[in-house]
């Protein structure tokens, strides 16, 4: 597992890292599993595994508020208010009904799964499978739960991130 330290994140707290795994790696490919059968964002679908000693003790992928199927495809095409009006990645997601407020990230929903479970996420890992960073509340959620480290899929930062060409967003599922 290699940290890559290249990369300038839109947001990343002083003193943490995302570090990365390949899809062979099985907690990396139970968020994938997650972002495929979960997600309600077919734009950007994302899923997460919190890890501990080994052990899943919380998944989720994250889900918007909208769920008529016509609106739905229509975001997934690019109709998002918040790229129509160019907002800045990460922020106001209360724009677009479109788009997964912070609450209801795979990142947040994770943790909160875990604990639902009846696990304490302090020194567990989190996998994200689906974005190739994650957002101030997002990381204030991950550190105050006490995740270790971060992790998400090699070349995630092509791959998932919209102003890279050879992003697969929105395809990646069809």
């Amino acid at each position: 597992m290699e940290i890559k330290k290249q990369i300038t994140y839109p947001y990343l707290p002083e003193g943490r890292t995302i570090k990365y795994v390949g899809l062979d790696n099985e907690y990396i490919k139970k968020a994938k599993e997650f972002s495929e059968l979960k997600s309600t964002d077919r734009l950007q679908p994302t899923g997460s595994v919190v890890v501990k000693d080994g052990k899943i003790i919380g998944s989720a992928a994250n889900v918007i508020p909208i769920k008529n199927p016509y609106f739905i495809e229509k975001h997934r095409k690019g109709l998002c208010l918040r790229k129509i009006l160019k907002v800045k990645t990460g922020t106001k997601y209360w724009l677009c009904p479109g788009c997964a407020k912070f609450k209801d990230h795979s990142e947040q929903r994770s943790l909160i799964n875990a604990k639902e479970n009846g696990f304490d996420p302090k020194g567990a890992d989190l996998f994200l499978y689906g974005h190739w960073w994650c957002c101030k509340p997002c990381w204030d959620k991950i550190i105050e739960a006490g995740i270790k480290d971060v992790y998400s899929l090699e070349n995630s930062e092509v791959l998932f991130n919209s102003s890279n060409p050879a992003n697969v967003l929105g395809k990646n599922f069809n």
